[in-house]
């Protein structure tokens, strides 16, 4: 032990002696921390996103039952025995496939996306032909930074001076803006919605075909034909070498027109003597609308790992950029920007930061009664705070909510304090017994010699500190991403403290505190030890009254915490609000548009609401395939400042526009926040706090037991917006070949799907060039005839030629007007049915889910009492169970790891105590305090009505920590009297008064550095409440322990060593 303290002096010392050194290496520290904190990413929250990699492969025409089967279903099988593979889910719906492959924690994301790509390529031969498994955009599910519409002045008008459609805007958006935001650096891709993209339809009449003896087929191929650059080589003629190209692409609509099909009796028949050209609109899966009316919305996604804030401000300034090139009258505006977040809730941090500092100053001085000192201790703040920005750039961590959120200026200063405090102390004794001023030499000898007396403990408790926090780095998963950044900062903030307590301070204080320094005690510490003397008297003579107390208190706050309830996270408050919309399945798009524009308009009315905007069904990159029967509402609220009323609670106004919405028929609504939403489908795949997944095979099956869930769980207190999610109901037009009837005709079932599919859901037949620009050229029937069922009936089926016909069977010559194609309903049946909506797969077993948030009540007594319901009340068939997902899968791994590893640390802790003292009776005293700290704790979250969470755990866990350093400073210097052979009771009560102006300096400075946090009402401050709330009732709880109970602890403890 004397070595190591030697060892300490001598470095103590030193800087002492090289006092300019020590201040040009803090130069040094403070240069290359604000170096650090201009390039310090900046962001709201930290990302929690898995591992994950997206597969959308579209499937035009296919029902879901047809994606599963054909689509699905092969590819997921192709993924299993992935290395490192963690799950995968899949959704499959009309047209679309999505399957989403998760892996584990740590995989480097470029490793997966190549694993799973090698994968596609060998099920590529199992899929139908035609259809392309795409990967989903390099970004995480938190990517969607930056939205932005591209609208038209109603009064602007085009060259031609007709009035801008939704299809030029959205030819202006996919190409002129998209094509400048996709290279902007950290922009992976950029999704478009809404509008219609432009295409040339060639629409044959039937009648016509069926004249002239033509059928679609022949249309698409001759247009594909007629529609290509050849290229043949190259000659060389006179020492020239020339290119050799046969041009033959179609230049625009009329060059379409006059493609020849056929000939008929020497007459050329042309495309325009069977179909209309012209241009028309796209059959489209998802629309967009802002304010009432339809637009164009385009969303950015950043690349993995940018930096939020950065990319979002690149990408507005490139669609400020890009509006010089749009015409007149045509403008692209930012809707949702979450930089407008990240600015607030870095305001909120900043400011919290910035208050709880002035406070700790204020404190310092008037505790200490000397301004230099309280400065020299002040110092050390905004120092290890740029150490801390150091460490987090070079670790990559960004300064976030998490990150900045924990930081406690007081914890911080607290080694400095009970140094500079000491030095004071002791400059005062030394003036006095000398009856004059100290020279250098006395004084850095002093300094030297004050430092070394106090710094092991105050090293002791930072070391303390910093133990407690390694349990935050046992936890792994989403719970581990959203708290290692604030364990990482606070341990350099502490690392950084450790350093300075050694070198800067030491050398301030021989710089700094020259000439006369005052030994009077300041009046706030007079009048302390006034009021401290009687009572620490009362309880050194009522040791059994003052421990049984304190016995009770904990026994009382541990049934109190067993009554708090739990959460995991309580729920950022993003200032805006997302209304998941959902309508009955089949509604089409037009409807949805329809009824989305009178939710708008009424959202509108609210005067809260700065704008209201839309997505409805799905957008080019199916990244979130919804049907056009839901809908996802972004409400954007206007700053609080400017609300009729500022003080409203968000509670509050999620009634108004629940109300506003019930008003609507037709509709279902769910009520979250933009990046929350985001969240929960990552975490666990379902949008909802809590979800239960029906795992089993049969459709009908899942459903029923679906139903039965969503029964007992709505009578569950606390659960609100429940429902099960829509996997029947999807109205299907169905045209069933008729095989009997196709074999009299000669035709198979594969004649009629072709000549279908290519009537009402278009085949493309080439493309129509504009510059860089391209437009499909699509084959199909004329919309009136394609939305009618009765005329669909008479769509020519063409029959097969006679080719293969013998002499015998071959038709008499003059037979030549012998039909030849057959109508539809000859050769199948048409009828309407229901089919499935769409179908939930997890780990290769289809999946039924029932969801429901949570209100008014905790998440984990929620979730206990659903659970023991279904338990008792629904009957699972054989080869079906229960799953249970949602954000409280995440508070449950969190408790069970945190119940191994704090246990843990407490017994490091004590570990050190033992090291510190040498004694284990002494480690077991000093560590009483934290069990005391944690009841003012219980006791600050109930009188609150906050329910126990990771934040507040957080908190309990840095809590320990200040419990345990003020005890050790106690106990050490009640150790050191009486070493000096002082007798027990007086050398408990000396100590005691001693060691009152460090104890309550550090606890009211660590106090203090939470209060704003703890008031505060900004962006961000729901996070950080729980975490203050308890450090504040923790640390005044334990400074009356400290001061009060410990001694008399002590006094009973060492009863026999009188």
């Amino acid at each position: 032990m004397t070595t190591d303290a030697g060892l300490l002096e001598r470095l103590i010392r030193f800087a002492i002696r090289q006092r300019w050194l020590m201040m040009a290496l803090t130069a040094v520290l403070i240069a290359v921390g604000v170096w650090s904190f201009q390039r310090l990413p900046i962001d709201a929250t930290p990302d929690i996103t898995n591992v994950q990699v997206q597969i959308n492969t579209e499937a035009p025409g296919y029902s879901p039952l047809e994606a599963e089967q054909r689509v699905t279903f092969p590819i997921e099988t192709a993924l299993s025995g992935l290395p490192k593979l963690d799950y995968t889910r899949s959704l499959s719906r009309y047209g679309l496939s999505q399957v989403t492959v998760v892996f584990k924690d740590g995989t480097d994301l470029y490793f997966a996306r190549q694993q799973v790509a090698e994968r596609l390529a060998q099920v590529k031969s199992q899929l139908p032909a035609g259809l392309e498994p795409e990967l989903g955009p390099i970004s995480t599910g938190l990517g969607e930074i930056f939205m932005y519409t591209v609208e038209a002045d109603p009064a602007a008008r085009k060259r031609d001076g007709t009035p801008w459609t939704s299809t030029d805007l959205r030819t202006l958006q996919d190409w002129v803006v998209r094509p400048q935001l996709r290279n902007t650096p950290g922009v992976t891709e950029v999704n478009t919605i809404g509008g219609y993209a432009r295409q040339v339809h060639i629409t044959p009449d039937p009648a016509r075909l069926v004249a002239l003896g033509f059928g679609l087929r022949d249309v698409v191929t001759a247009v594909a034909a007629n529609n290509r650059n050849v290229g043949a080589g190259y000659i060389e003629r006179n020492g020239q070498q020339f290119l050799v190209r046969v041009p033959g692409q179609v230049a625009d609509l009329d060059a379409i027109r006059d493609i020849v099909l056929d000939r008929r009796d020497g007459v050329p028949i042309r495309v325009r003597d069977v179909a209309q050209v012209d241009e028309g609109p796209e059959l489209r899966n998802g629309a967009a609308t802002q304010d009432g009316r339809e637009v164009v919305l385009g969303t950015v996604f950043m690349l993995v790992g940018a930096n939020s804030r950065d990319v979002a401000q690149a990408a507005a300034a490139k669609v400020e950029a890009a509006n010089a090139s749009l015409p007149p009258g045509v403008k692209a505006h930012a809707v949702y920007d979450r930089t407008a977040l990240v600015d607030r809730t870095v305001a909120t941090v900043t400011k919290n930061l910035v208050e709880g500092a002035l406070l700790v100053v204020v404190v310092l001085f008037l505790l200490l009664g000397n301004l230099r000192a309280a400065l020299i201790t002040a110092a050390v703040i905004p120092l290890s705070m740029l150490f801390t920005m150091t460490g987090m750039v070079r670790g990559g961590v960004s300064g976030n909510l998490m990150s900045l959120g924990a930081l406690d200026f007081g914890l911080i200063v607290d080694g400095a304090v009970i140094i500079v405090e000491n030095c004071l102390r002791r400059f005062g004794q030394a003036q006095h017994a000398l009856a004059r001023e100290l020279t250098d030499e006395e004084r850095f000898d002093l300094t030297a010699s004050a430092t070394a007396e106090v710094i092991r403990p105050s090293l002791f408790g930072l070391g303390i500190i910093t133990a407690v926090y390694l349990p935050i780095f046992a936890l792994t998963g989403i719970e581990g991403k959203m708290f290692h950044p604030m364990a990482i900062t606070v341990v350099l903030a502490l690392t950084g403290a450790m350093l300075l307590s050694l070198t800067f301070v030491p050398a301030a204080i021989a710089l700094c505190l020259r000439g006369r320094v005052s030994e009077k005690e300041s009046r706030a510490i007079a009048w302390a030890q006034r009021c401290y003397r009687p009572a620490l008297a009362w309880s050194l003579s009522h040791r059994g009254v003052v421990i049984g107390a304190a016995a009770a208190l904990l026994v009382a706050c541990a049934f109190l915490a067993s009554r708090l309830g739990t959460e995991f996270i309580p729920s950022l408050d993003e200032g805006d609000v997302t209304v998941h919309a959902m309508r009955i399945p089949g509604t089409s798009l037009t409807q949805a548009v329809t009824m989305q524009a009178q939710l708008e308009s009424s959202f509108r009315a609210l005067p809260e609401v700065q704008r209201v905007f839309s997505k409805i069904g799905t957008a080019e990159i199916a990244n979130d395939p919804m049907p056009p029967s839901v809908t996802d509402t972004y409400v954007m609220l206007k700053p609080r400042e400017a609300w009729p009323d500022p003080r409203k609670p968000r509670t509050q106004l999620l009634a108004e526009l629940e109300a506003v919405a019930r008003r609507l028929p037709g509709n279902n609504y769910e009520f979250t926040q933009p990046i929350q939403m985001r969240m929960n489908e990552l975490i666990s795949g379902v949008r909802a706090d809590v979800a239960v997944k029906v795992h089993g095979d049969d459709l009908d099956t899942l459903v029923r037991v679906a139903r039965d869930v969503e029964a007992v769980m709505a009578t569950v207190p606390g659960a609100a917006d429940v429902k099960t999610e829509q996997v029947t109901g999807l109205p299907l037009l169905s045209i069933t070949p008729d095989r009997r009837a196709l074999a009299g005709y000669g035709l198979n079932p594969g004649d009629v799907q072709d000549t279908v599919a290519t009537a009402i859901g278009g085949e493309v037949a080439g493309h129509l060039f504009e510059g860089d620009r391209r437009f499909d050229s699509v084959v199909r029937l004329p919309e009136a005839l394609r939305s009618d069922p009765a005329r669909l009936a008479d769509l020519p089926i063409p029959l097969a030629g006679d080719g293969n016909a013998d002499e015998s069977s071959r038709a008499a010559t003059w037979a030549s007007g012998a039909p030849r194609t057959v109508p539809l309903r000859e050769v199948a049946r048409i009828q309407t049915v229901l089919g499935p909506n769409q179908i939930n797969r997890e780990d290769g077993k289809r999946r039924v889910v029932v969801t429901a948030n949570v209100r008014g009540r905790d998440l984990g007594g929620f979730v206990d009492e659903l659970q023991q319901r279904l338990q008792r009340e629904v009957t699972l068939p054989p080869g079906y169970w229960l799953g249970y997902g949602g954000t409280f899968e995440q508070l449950i791994s969190a408790s069970e790891r945190l119940a191994v590893v704090v246990p843990a640390t407490l017994v490091v802790i004590l570990a050190l105590l033992f090291w510190a003292f040498g004694s284990a009776k002494d480690a077991a005293l000093v560590f009483s305090g934290v069990p005391l700290a944690l009841t003012g704790g219980v006791i600050a979250l109930a009188l609150r009505g906050i329910p126990l969470s990771i934040s507040a755990a957080v908190g309990f866990i840095a809590l320990s920590g200040v419990a345990v350093l003020n005890g050790l400073v106690l106990v050490s210097f009640i150790r050191r009297l009486r070493v000096r052979a002082v007798p027990l009771h007086e050398a408990i009560f000396d100590g005691a008064l001693g060691r009152l102006r460090p104890v309550l300096t550090t606890a009211l400075v660590a106090s203090l550095g939470f209060v704003p946090m703890a008031l505060n009402v900004g962006a961000g401050s729901e996070v950080q409440r729980p975490l203050a709330t308890v450090v504040i009732g923790g640390i005044v709880s334990s400074t009356l322990l400290t001061l009060l109970v410990l001694p008399a602890l002590y006094a009973w403890a060492h009863r026999r060593a009188r």
